[in-house]
């Protein structure tokens, strides 16, 4: 029985074990929480980070094992693409990944490749000084982020040089590495981009486009609250981001593996790529691509880093309105439930999981790390699609104690 090694344990990744087991591979995985709710469909466990690089390889190569998969986490992407690379394994080029995964990287790339970017610049911990020079060279406002987080964790919006020193300290809390990037913002015409795509041997054979969506008055209003497909943009704006995203994983000599893709258009319709996450997306984003187009990405993605032919895979546009919804708080306290109207449960819910249970203390949604469970929606119409998802809270409520 092959052999194959799944980065993490945690609620969003149990898709990719169940999938792997389904499929007949002798599964293992690791991470340091082995509370995890992953682990007990695994056939091992081991307790060991996912970020480090050396002890993973080191657990690999003595499991001996046949493929490696990093699934809906960012911080782990660089990982399994290093572990591939020594062990001969398949996937995309480290090197590669390292430049996907960390976001001063990967805008040092856009720049020097003619793509559009925002003027953008990193920083460690300990340059502070120096970027406290070069910030009037930058066209405020500006986002501060770290460079390696993930789920929007740590990422503010700065409109006045006064208050860049608490978003530094913020955004680099939030940085495995102690590095965090300045980039002007972009604004954006019609909704940010969401979705998922798969490349085989370097072309993007498959991507589904999604709405993102936000609360803009939540504490943290860059954390996305959901996505909804398809994106409604006009097939010359699919086109161009296609055409994009291609561009990139041809210089970079990526292979075949599963994205992840937030990116935002001007209103010359120019794109912006802000992220190419080397991964694919979490909160159930490949599930609701399968019920949009009746693609398993779960499935392609466990065939690449097994070795498998993964050529029957090509473009399927989504059939109908899909969306998934990340219930989330704004008051922190403890869990009494969660309230949702009659019709929506009836004419629109058709998944829904709960991470957290009534009674558990819950934090307020600062990142995707708060996210306290999933729906899976369906709509009649692009217009009940948009309208519901852009107030959610008339139809789902959590409810909390202090």
């Amino acid at each position: 029985m092959k052999k194959i090694l799944l980065l993490g344990g945690s609620h969003f990744q149990v898709p990719s074990i169940k999938k792997a087991k389904e499929m007949g591979f002798y599964t293992v995985t690791c991470d340091y929480l082995p509370q995890n709710p992953g682990h007990k469909y695994a056939d091992e466990y081991y307790n060991v980070s996912t970020t480090d690089k050396e002890e993973v390889l080191r657990l690999a190569q003595k499991l001996k094992i046949d493929g490696i998969v990093c699934y809906a986490s960012d911080p782990a992407a660089p990982t399994a693409a290093y572990v591939a690379e020594k062990m001969c394994l398949p996937a995309s080029p480290y090197q590669s990944v390292e430049i996907l995964a960390n976001k001063d990287k990967f805008r040092k790339f856009l720049s020097a490749n003619g793509f559009h970017t925002p003027k953008a610049r990193g920083y460690a911990y300990e340059e502070v000084e120096q970027m406290r020079k070069d910030i009037g060279e930058f066209c405020f406002p500006v986002m501060v982020k770290p460079v390696d987080s993930s789920g929007s964790k740590g990422v503010a919006k700065v409109d006045e040089v006064s208050e860049i020193l608490e978003a530094v300290d913020t955004a680099v809390s939030y940085s495995r590495c102690g590095r965090f990037i300045i980039e002007e913002y972009v604004e954006k015409s019609g909704y940010q981009i969401a979705g998922d795509g798969f490349s085989v041997d370097g072309k993007l054979v498959f991507r589904c486009f999604a709405n993102e969506h936000f609360d803009a008055d939540g504490i943290n209003p860059y954390v996305p609250i959901g996505e909804s497909w398809p994106y409604n943009m006009p097939k010359r704006v699919h086109d161009k981001l296609h055409r994009e995203i291609q561009r990139a994983l041809s210089l970079l000599h990526m292979g075949t593996q599963a994205y992840n893709f937030d990116a935002r258009i001007d209103k010359d319709e120019n794109v912006y790529l802000m992220e190419i996450g080397p991964r694919n997306g979490g909160n159930m984003i490949a599930q609701v691509t399968q019920y949009a187009t009746g693609v398993d990405m779960v499935e392609y993605t466990i065939k690449a880093a097994m070795g498998e032919d993964c050529s029957s895979l090509h473009m399927a546009e989504p059939q109908g309105y899909w969306a998934n919804y990340m219930l989330h708080t704004q008051k922190a306290g403890i869990l009494k439930g969660v309230w949702i109207e009659e019709n929506f449960k009836k004419n629109n819910l058709v998944e829904f999981e709960m991470i957290y249970q009534e009674g558990e203390k819950v934090e307020r949604f600062t990142g995707s790390n708060g996210t306290l469970g999933t729906m899976i929606l369906k709509f009649n119409s692009e217009s009940e699609m948009l309208e519901k998802m852009d107030h959610m809270n008339r139809w789902v409520k959590v409810i909390t104690e202090a």
